[in-house]
């Protein structure tokens, strides 16, 4: 017990359950919920979404620091970290992360994950409570979200920071490998990695008001399968969060471009896909806060599918979230969201995307959701 004790030693044990309620005000006919925007499965009812269990030692202060991090999920977004698979009932259990945490005395100090981390760009994450609000933006749609490999981060001073590394591939799944091209089960194909590199600018105290605001950009490039076909896959990034000077409001911002160039024969082509975002928040007193955040996208693709249909697609959404932190350790959300879709030139929420068939271009969406972090 006591070699057990020496090698937990630092360990700590986090997590949450997260719980939500999900009613969709329009439903096409037939029963056919082309609007259920928290995936399949989620429109009109109660959800257990995931429970999340994660181990972690974290590096200390001592030049040569070693540690580790394992985050679990359970329940039926047990594998979330791939937007393509959210909901999916025959999968109820999940690695998020998993990696060995090292500092080397290089400068100011390099530290050095390797193992399956989450990807480096973008304004949310998968874990619900690190958001502003419940669902997740149209952008995380279309952002990588795991990889497997090593990555480096280096603090060059209080303002500056980067982060670069290589991974597997830009897909999701733990040592998945990248895409094959034109079916060719080749050596070299099995070696085209994933490149990745990211800057942070945080705005240092003396700068007033604006203390604490960060601009943040990041681009990754790789093979990518995920719209059934060979292919490389550039991931464009840039993010702002801006102190106002305002008690209680701040703002964020946020921009993604994807661009998908088709490298097998008789895949799906080439396209591209862009998403701008505006975050507001504004902690209204000591127990209630207000979220709201605003969407454009735009490209020639269905965000569901692949960003390679030729045809034309927008896509506005807009979501209120209130926050009221009543009990202790407990997030309580009430939201209501709006998407606006245009699919593939008609409209994007109904039973078919044929023209003259039952489409819907508006979502109306409300959700309670309730998580309990420990």
């Amino acid at each position: 017990m006591n070699v057990v004790n020496a090698m937990t030693s630092g360990t700590t044990i986090s997590g949450y359950v997260n719980t939500s309620f999900s009613y969709n005000l329009n439903t096409a006919n037939g029963g056919v919920d082309r609007a259920d925007i928290l995936g399949s499965g989620k429109a009109n009812g109660f959800n257990l979404d995931v429970v999340n269990l994660t181990l972690e030692k974290p590096l200390d202060e001592s030049e040569w620091a070693a540690g580790y991090k394992a985050e679990l999920l359970f329940g039926p977004d047990a594998v979330g970290w791939n937007p393509s698979v959210v909901g999916d009932s025959d999968q109820d259990v999940g690695l998020k992360q998993a990696y060995v945490n090292l500092r080397t005395p290089v400068g100011n100090g390099l530290e050095w994950k390797m193992g399956v981390f989450d990807t480096i760009i973008g304004y949310e994450s998968f874990n619900a409570n690190a958001n502003p609000n419940y669902t997740r933006s149209i952008a995380w749609s279309i952002e990588p979200t795991q990889h497997t490999g090593l990555l480096a981060k280096y603090v060059v001073s209080d303002v500056v920071s980067v982060t670069a590394g290589v991974a597997d591939t830009m897909d999701a799944g733990i040592n998945n490998r990248a895409a094959y091209s034109g079916g060719a089960n080749s050596t070299k194909d099995q070696w085209n990695l994933t490149y990745m590199a990211a800057v942070a600018v945080t705005a240092p105290e003396d700068m007033g008001a604006l203390a604490g605001s960060t601009l943040y950009g990041g681009v990754l490039y790789g093979r990518s399968d995920i719209w059934g076909a060979g292919g490389n896959q550039t991931s464009w990034y840039s993010g702002l969060t801006l102190a106002t000077g305002v008690e209680g409001l701040s703002v964020g911002a946020a921009f993604d471009y994807l661009d998908y160039q088709e490298t097998s024969t008789g895949g799906v082509g080439t396209g591209s896909t862009w998403v701008g975002g505006l975050y507001a928040s504004f902690q209204a007193t000591e127990k209630l806060s207000l979220h709201a955040r605003g969407e454009y996208a735009r490209g020639n693709s269905g965000f569901d599918s692949d960003p390679t249909d030729n045809a034309k697609e927008e896509w506005f959404e807009g979501t209120l979230t209130a926050q009221y932190d009543l009990w202790q350790n407990v997030i309580t959300r009430l939201e209501a969201r709006w998407d606006n879709r245009n699919y593939r030139d008609v409209n994007g929420f109904g039973d078919s995307n044929q023209p003259g068939a039952d489409d819907l271009s508006n979502a109306y969406s409300l959700m309670l959701n309730v998580i309990y972090v420990f």
